[in-house]
């Protein structure tokens, strides 16, 4: 049975080596992108990345949105409620997913390493309702934060769902669910949710000696007839035209605008505001929501300059600002299922 067919086995799957079909995202030791094989920076490029001028952000901002996170939906309704940089908080009726965690100071391996927050999160911790799901798309530290889901685990033992490779990091957490995934792979969770892993162009790493060990992706969430995409990270590619074509039009999808200066390292694997309008002409969304800026100062551009080239591109496609968004981090959206 070929990934693309196969659903994703629970935790047992975790205490044996994944043993991974060769594909066009996998050789058999490493992954990669199939319309960009070499995208993957090389440390030496990271660091010349690194040396580049950069923005002066400010040190703190106060977060003004407003969190309803208790409301009643009902079968028709969903909430989206943005915490920071790629975390969302999406409720259904009877269920809540988290994406992608993160409420440490610092997106990296350990204090003082890695960027730190300039905003709080949304949505402090203990305010959080019962979380049932939480999808990871890929290991970087702005995405996968361990002391997060430690904290997670403890709180609520949610089920897990990560891409294929990541099981050395999830694994030990001892999360009572887990799913580790390929492209394509399925997970039913009930008869009113499923969820899909799909591709994406970026890389992984957490060090220089794992680098392209595990895979990256997106989710595609549905649930009682609302169809949700979640992109993770990712450079602009065909892979968006073909979620649409084998999974159907996202009614929402949540889609990266910050993070892409210098575009001679970022391409590849971010996009620019431009790309992303692209993006979401190609998947055929009712709605897009931009994510991943904000909180984390990861490159090199302004502070606001992700919102300003938003609303610039959305302008020059001719697409009005209420289709493609951004939210404040704490705000709650809630949204009726198309054609109710």
């Amino acid at each position: 049975m070929s990934s693309r067919q196969r659903l994703a086995q629970p935790s047992a799957r975790l205490h044996r080596k994944a043993r991974w079909p060769l594909s066009d995202h996998f050789d058999g030791k490493r992954f990669f992108n199939p319309t960009h094989p070499g995208s993957a920076p090389s440390p030496r490029v990271v660091l010349k990345m690194l040396r580049e001028p950069r923005a002066k952000w400010p040190k703190f901002v106060e977060n003004i949105g407003v969190p309803r996170l208790h409301a009643t939906l009902a079968d028709d309704e969903a909430a989206l409620t943005f915490i920071n940089h790629a975390t969302f908080l999406i409720q259904f009726a009877g269920k809540t997913i988290l994406t992608d965690p993160i409420w440490s100071m610092r997106a990296g391996p350990a204090w003082p390493l890695g960027p730190r927050r300039v905003r709080k999160p949304g949505v402090a911790f203990a305010d959080l309702p019962k979380i049932d799901i939480v999808l990871l798309t890929h290991n970087h530290y702005d995405h996968l934060d361990l002391p997060t889901l430690r904290r997670l685990k403890r709180a609520f033992a949610p089920t897990v769902l990560f891409a294929a490779g990541d099981r050395r990091l999830i694994g030990p957490l001892g999360f009572p669910a887990m799913h580790e995934l390929d492209w394509w792979d399925v997970v039913t969770i009930d008869d009113t949710l499923k969820i899909t892993f799909v591709p994406a162009q970026h890389f992984s790493a957490r060090t220089t000696w794992d680098r392209q060990h595990s895979l990256w992706g997106g989710y595609v969430i549905e649930h009682r007839g609302h169809r949700i995409y979640f992109e993770g990270d990712s450079g602009y590619s065909r892979h968006f035209a073909e979620i649409a074509a084998r999974l159907g039009a996202p009614d929402i999808a949540i889609l990266g605008i910050g993070a892409y200066e210098p575009r001679w390292f970022m391409t590849p694997v971010h996009m620019y505001p431009a790309e992303a309008v692209r993006a979401h002409r190609d998947l055929g969304a009712r709605l897009s929501i931009g994510m991943h800026f904000g909180t984390f100062q990861l490159t090199a551009e302004a502070f606001e300059q992700p919102k300003r080239d938003l609303a610039a591109a959305l302008a020059a496609e001719g697409i009005g600002e209420h289709e493609f968004i951004t939210l404040l981090e704490g705000e709650t959206r809630r949204f009726r299922r198309p054609g109710v």
